[in-house]
């Protein structure tokens, strides 16, 4: 509340001032009154721990055994340094500890249930004693009330920490599985690993490698949620317009299941065949789907590459390939030849590269901001035709073949 003159005027922002925690309430003496029954208390809980959370009956000895009554001390220790006070539940110390145990369990492979499970069973042997001893005591039931209220406060914490610790390794080792799998992919559509490399890749990246594995390409736009849908074996990764999923093909069934799934999304797959195979799935794919008109409906099935096999035949037609070329380099016509040399290695280096910078930079010997310069002379000349996969696809082709049987006018410097 603020006052003008003699008006007092209620200020348009409350402070709400944060609730006090219920050890506040506690007795200052209660913590030399209890701490005599830490030892007891860290045997007690530690017998009782692994007979009631199935994920802890192991036997209590070596580096585990000693973790766990050095955890359970700490934690006691903490606890009572609180009666009394309005100190927060954890210091940075204990709050580090607490957080180790909640990393600790996702690396283990167990789910929070069973720390969660833990600490609450701890919380339930701690109020027992230390509800006897204060009685004992003469402190009387109010005190007994407000250390039940306050021991549970303090478990809330501790699983708090731990649980928001888990989640955030659990999100790390699903950030580091997605940069392995798009390294994976990115051997694979280069095609010039050996299989022992990939396989090591495979295993970096979480990812059984399948006998037959089918390659779905789809745009950007259409891929929301689809690594939920193709299932834990599948490996998804968006690029810079497009998303492509390396998928397990085991048969029959599994094809229905798929094509059920992409439905609407206007994909394309290729023929299944090995590791070896994916980069020429992949682009049998796209070539696929540019032959035929649009499938953007709802319910529109995706393109399957081995059902429209002589359409990609008939599209490799050596004539039919030299009209594509100079109808799709047509915006690089008129410039000088050394420049337009240029643009066009750096337009198929984007094309190889999705548009990453360093890997352009690198294999054209250039600096990554001459590349960027290049990049938006491109998308000057070409315009949205840059953002179009049927495009992008034709270019690649139209670049490629210029490049085959190249002439003295069109070397050129980097």
């Amino acid at each position: 509340m603020r006052q003008i003159g003699a008006v007092p005027v209620i200020s348009d922002t409350l402070e709400i001032a944060p609730p006090e925690p219920p050890w506040l309430a506690l007795p200052p003496e209660v913590s030399d009154r209890l701490r005599p029954l830490t030892p007891g208390l860290v045997d007690a809980i530690i017998q009782a721990v692994p007979q009631l959370v199935p994920a802890y009956a192991r036997p209590m000895e070596g580096n585990f055994g000693r973790g766990l009554r050095r955890g359970v001390a700490a934690a006691l220790e903490r606890f009572l340094e609180l009666p009394g006070t309005a100190m927060p539940a954890l210091s940075d110390q204990s709050r580090e500890l607490v957080a180790g145990l909640g990393r600790g369990e996702f690396r283990q492979g167990r789910s929070m249930d069973a720390l969660l499970g833990a600490y609450r069973m701890g919380a339930r042997v701690t109020f027992r004693e230390m509800s006897r001893r204060s009685m004992e005591e003469g402190l009387g039931p109010a005190v007994v009330v407000d250390l039940g209220e306050s021991i549970m406060a303090y478990i809330d914490e501790l699983s708090a920490v731990s649980a928001e610790a888990y989640a955030f390794e659990q999100s790390e080792r699903a950030g580091a599985v997605d940069r392995r799998r798009a390294e994976l992919l990115e051997l694979l559509l280069l095609g010039q690993a050996d299989e022992t490399a990939l396989r090591q890749a495979a295993s970096l990246a979480d990812w059984s490698v399948p006998a037959q594995v089918a390659v779905v390409t789809l745009p950007l736009e259409r891929a929301r949620g689809i690594r939920q849908h193709l299932g834990a074996g599948a490996i998804v990764v968006e690029r810079e317009t497009d998303a492509v999923a390396l998928v397990p093909d085991r048969g029959p069934r599994q094809r229905a299941e798929l094509g059920r799934v992409l439905t609407g999304r206007g994909a394309a797959i290729g023929p299944a065949g090995g590791l070896d195979h994916v980069a020429q799935s992949l682009r049998l794919a796209v070539l696929a789907a540019s032959m035929l008109p649009p499938r953007e409906g709802e319910d529109e099935p995706p393109v399957w590459a081995d059902e429209h096999m002589a359409e990609v035949v008939l599209a490799a037609e050596p004539s039919a390939v030299g009209e594509l070329s100079r109808r799709r380099l047509a915006p690089l016509g008129g410039l000088p030849d050394v420049q337009r040399v240029k643009l066009e290695e750096t337009l198929l280096a984007w094309l190889r590269h999705w548009g990453q910078r360093a890997p352009i930079a690198e294999e054209l010997g250039i600096h990554g901001q001459t590349v960027g310069y290049r990049v938006q002379q491109l998308r000057e000349l070409f315009g949205d035709d840059l953002k179009d996969p049927k495009v992008r696809f034709e270019l690649e082709i139209a670049l490629r073949s210029d490049r085959k049987a190249p002439t003295p006018s069109r070397q050129s410097p980097r």
